[in-house]
């Protein structure tokens, strides 16, 4: 698989990355062993790049990877993130600097490694300066706990505010053929050299095809109450995919690549993280990163879903407020 740089002074990954939440969050049970064996699979076929947090799990996920990637740690990427809190059942956002040194050091023991490559702040905090987010990232840094840091659904002038103080190397936000709105986001980290991962790049298994409606999710599944599984908007963007896979069949690939192709074409600033559970979707997945597509074909992508999926990305007051 080919690599991009990731960010100016980033580092070269794989074009297509690995997101890991779906083993300890979101999306029901899964098969520890089958993980494992899925991490090494996607290690063999060239990806470079794993995605945790420590919000996956409270910490299992971070351990998971550690254990899967101790035979090649060093030929890889790990990221991981912090700042979100959960008491009483209650989930909220602490990135004080005490905070956020605490969960370093469990990411560093949980992941098994000296050093994490790149460290996000998970979620903005509207109590703490972004400016001392920053400051404290960029002592971890100095000191060798971190090499590089990342921002997750953050606006342009948090971007800026955060990168004077302390380089952004690269912001995570979701993006898909399905959700568009970090498209306004996309020039200001092109400006400032800033690298782009695009979490959740098949619309949290929709543009996969093999979907059902929202019903029919187990209550921990998140896509029992996303928006865009609820009747009325399901209906739409089920069509929306039955189209992409007309164009997809024209060449002889799936809705997934058609995808993913889709996002590692709109810039090679762009490196996706897609999740998977089965071999078969990883292998299909990663196929992807050879893909090419004509200008007619993302034209005709644009015209199936020009603003995106019909319904919000997340349930209620949980889309991140960009500032």
């Amino acid at each position: 698989m080919h690599k991009r740089k990731l960010g100016r002074n980033g580092p070269d990954v794989s074009a297509i990355g690995y997101g890991a939440m779906g083993f300890h969050l979101a999306y029901g049970a899964a098969d520890a062993q089958a993980g494992l064996d899925l991490i090494k699979r996607a290690y063999d076929l060239g990806v470079t790049f794993f995605d945790t947090a420590e919000l996956y799990g409270w910490g299992e996920n971070e351990k998971f990877i550690g254990e899967a990637v101790k035979g090649f740690r060093d030929d890889i990427v790990i990221a991981t993130k912090f700042g979100f809190t959960h008491e009483n059942g209650n989930y909220g956002v602490n990135s004080r600097p005490d905070h956020i040194r605490d969960v370093t050091e469990n990411s560093l023991r949980y992941l098994g490694v000296e050093q994490i490559d790149i460290l996000y702040q998970h979620r903005v905090d509207p109590n703490v300066p972004i400016e001392d987010v920053a400051g404290t990232v960029r002592d971890l840094i100095a000191e060798g706990k971190v090499k590089y840091f990342g921002l997750s659904e953050a606006g342009p002038q948090t971007i800026r505010k955060a990168h004077a103080v302390q380089p952004v190397t690269v912001l995570q936000t979701e993006y898909s053929v399905f959700e568009r709105d970090v498209e306004t986001v996309l020039p200001t980290t092109r400006e400032l050299g800033i690298g782009f991962v695009a979490y959740s790049p098949l619309g949290r298994g929709f543009l996969t095809g093999a979907v059902k409606p929202s019903s029919e999710y187990e209550d921990s599944d998140m896509r029992r109450f996303d928006p865009r599984w609820q009747p009325g908007n399901f209906e739409k963007n089920l069509d929306a995919v039955g189209q992409l896979g007309e164009l997809a069949r024209e060449k002889d690939i799936t809705v997934s690549q058609l995808a993913l192709a889709w996002l590692l074409a709109q810039g090679d600033d762009i490196v996706p993280i897609p999740g998977t559970r089965r071999i078969e979707r990883l292998e299909e997945n990663t196929a992807a990163a050879e893909i090419k597509l004509s200008a007619d074909d993302l034209a005709r992508i644009r015209g199936i879903l020009p603003d995106g999926a019909f319904g919000a990305r997340y349930a209620g007051d949980m889309v991140p407020n960009w500032i």
